[in-house]
């Protein structure tokens, strides 16, 4: 499974698009370049911005326009207008929306447009839906049980254990987890320093037994796995490759089914539960923003909500006039 890297480390493929004439071609590859090079967008962002993109210039190119000169606000109405009668899900709309913003603004900049057809573009908001946030408890039993299974002292079993500690402790995506090296991880300091969206590096702390975890995992079961093309991957999957981000999922999803509580979830719910936890227990937003790596705080405070989600429910059932 490929990790995340920072933008510069790795070329993004353009999306096969025989409609597009050879100058909106070339356009693609020059927003490539800014994504990448100006913008430092992640391998994943840069995919799927330059997918929409294609889509769109293919509309342009559908009514016989050879550039952009084709593309105005009516066209990128129809557009989405064209991908909702189809019922892609409002969250899709509105991606495809930012991207032809972003895309728009780009080429006004650049002087490939004179005047920007998107100030006016309006897209649906994508449905707002609160997290997968695991109980305390049921955090606690489902990294006792993975525990319990790196007792036997297989090395799989062993970086199981690191991976969810890891996860929880840190509150760190799933493809920032697989993309570390063994010299991130600093277990004296109880950090770990992690490469996320858009190449921000940040320093993240953890606690005692994420360090228990990782330093049984690094003594005991990593040299065990390890191979020649290992190379400085933390964690590794069976045959000494770096571990992948379906892999984890697999983990955390057999995981959570053995606990028997009718749980199911991935490794982001760790996430969302590790920030969750946090804002109960006094942490403030903006320590807890730092901690996931998110830009905007706006995007940190959907974790109030929940947490207020929660106190509702308590207090719908616990008092005696709610």
């Amino acid at each position: 499974m490929t990790t995340e890297v920072p933008a510069a480390a790795a070329s993004t493929r353009l999306p096969e698009d025989p409609r597009l004439p050879e100058q909106l071609e070339q356009v693609l590859v020059d927003f490539r370049r800014h994504l990448e090079a100006e913008r430092g967008r992640s391998t994943h962002t840069v995919r799927a911005y330059l997918a929409d993109v294609a889509g769109l210039l293919a509309e342009v190119a559908a009514t016989g326009a050879t550039g952009l000169d084709g593309l105005d606000l009516p066209l990128l109405r129809s557009w989405l207008a064209r991908m909702a009668a189809a019922g892609l899900a409002r969250s899709t709309l509105a991606r495809r929306a930012s991207a032809a913003r972003t895309f728009t603004s780009w080429a006004v900049r650049t002087g490939r447009l004179e005047t920007d057809p998107a100030l006016r573009l309006r897209a649906p908001h994508p449905d707002r839906h609160l997290p997968t946030v695991l109980r305390a408890e049921q955090a606690a039993r489902l990294l006792d049980l993975a525990a319990v299974r790196a007792d036997d002292g297989a090395p799989t079993h062993l970086r199981d254990r690191a991976a969810l500690e890891l996860l929880y402790a840190c509150g760190i995506r799933v493809a920032e987890l697989v993309g570390l090296d063994v010299d991130d991880v600093d277990l004296d300091r109880r950090t770990v320093r992690v490469l996320g969206k858009g190449a921000r590096e940040r320093v993240v702390p953890f606690g005692v037994p994420a360090e228990r975890a990782v330093r049984g995992w690094l003594t005991r079961g990593r040299p065990r796995l390890a191979t020649a093309a290992s190379g400085p991957a933390l964690l590794l999957g069976a045959r000494g490759n770096r571990w992948g981000t379906r892999q984890v999922r697999d983990v955390v999803h057999r995981l959570l089914a053995d606990l028997g509580d009718g749980t199911d979830a991935g490794p982001h719910a760790l996430r969302h539960s590790a920030a969750t936890h946090l804002l109960d227990g006094g942490a403030d937003l903006r320590s807890v923003q730092e901690l996931l790596g998110h830009a905007s705080l706006a995007t940190t405070q959907v974790y109030t909500h929940v947490s207020v989600e929660r106190l509702r429910r308590s207090y719908d059932r616990a008092h005696p006039r709610a």
